[in-house]
């Protein structure tokens, strides 16, 4: 199966309303926003979507929406984190019906599986729909490991296409070329890495502050892409500090937070998830704030 995916793709957040109930609208105009800005693809129902906070009628209303102010503009992929195979494949199978053009598949939640219960997994999913895959691998946060020999075990599965790597440590990119060849569209998957994931072979990245910064993540990647590390170095540097929020277990109400600070959407998160308050709020919105104030001017990219 051949795909184009490149670029940054949004982990689109869910967005809700005071009384936790999924906020449509909202989330509609911040899909469309992202597209404006000029992202080339969309991952809804990520981790950073609250994917596991939302019933399965929820999940596909979420699609259904996202499907349709996109309207072909980008790729949208659907994330799917379920916490057995049957309900992955079913899901699987219900976005392609709604029309989304791929998934972005996690192991199975709450079971810590094998490697060989793992690969099932994938295999089972990369079967119940004709939709392109991309695999997402995060030992730090969900404790599997999918690994380049596993990967390379996986690639007779035509419908896995490509890989998000956010194991934190970039040497896996080398690893996997090393171990697949050219076989998987290889994206990062961690915010604070996106410059080394380019200069190791990454096509893609899926970002979570670009949901706050849109302008300044698809600067940083243009730059980063052209080889144009000298300036993007300097805009790496700037952006660190709010970058480092993507890799913390608080991760969704760090970006809403950034997110409605830079105006574009509510920070509601749907419990356990709840707004930071006290030292916690004021440390984030400090860090947030310094990057609001401190801006780096547009420049060509």
């Amino acid at each position: 199966m051949t795909v184009e995916w490149q670029g940054v793709f949004p982990a689109v957040t869910t967005q809700f309303t005071t009384g936790e109930a999924v906020d449509m609208d909202a989330t509609r105009a911040h899909i469309d926003m992202l597209i404006r800005a000029g992202v080339h693809g969309l991952v809804m129902l990520g981790t950073v979507g609250e994917n596991c906070s939302l019933s399965a009628d929820e999940k596909r209303a979420v699609m259904q929406t996202a499907v349709e102010i996109t309207a072909g503009r980008v790729p949208v992929l659907a994330g799917v984190a379920e916490t057995t195979t049957a309900q992955a494949c079913r899901f699987a199978a219900d976005v392609e019906s709604i029309g989304a053009q791929g998934l972005m598949v996690l192991p199975a939640m709450v079971y810590k599986s094998d490697a060989r219960e793992t690969m099932a997994h994938y295999r089972a999913v990369a079967q119940a729909s004709a939709l392109p895959i991309m695999c997402y691998n995060n030992p730090v946060t969900y404790g599997i490991d999918i690994t380049p020999a596993m990967f390379a075990e996986l690639g007779d599965e035509p419908t896995l296409v490509a890989i998000k790597e956010s194991s934190d440590d970039p040497r896996r990119l080398t690893d996997l070329v090393n171990a697949c060849g050219e076989r998987y569209i290889l994206f990062g998957g961690v915010d604070d890495l996106v410059m080394e994931s380019v200069m190791l072979g990454a096509r893609g990245t899926v970002a979570g502050l670009v949901n706050a910064f849109p302008e300044e993540t698809l600067r940083l990647w243009s730059m980063a892409v052209q080889g144009r590390y000298a300036e993007a170095l300097d805009l790496y540097r700037w952006f660190m500090p709010v970058l480092h929020l993507d890799c913390h277990p608080k991760l969704v109400q760090y970006i809403k937070l950034a997110q409605a600070m830079c105006g574009y959407g509510s920070e509601t998160c749907r419990a356990p998830r709840l707004s930071l308050e006290g030292e916690e709020r004021a440390r984030i919105t400090a860090v947030i704030q310094q990057a609001i104030d401190t801006r780096p001017g547009a420049k060509a990219a």
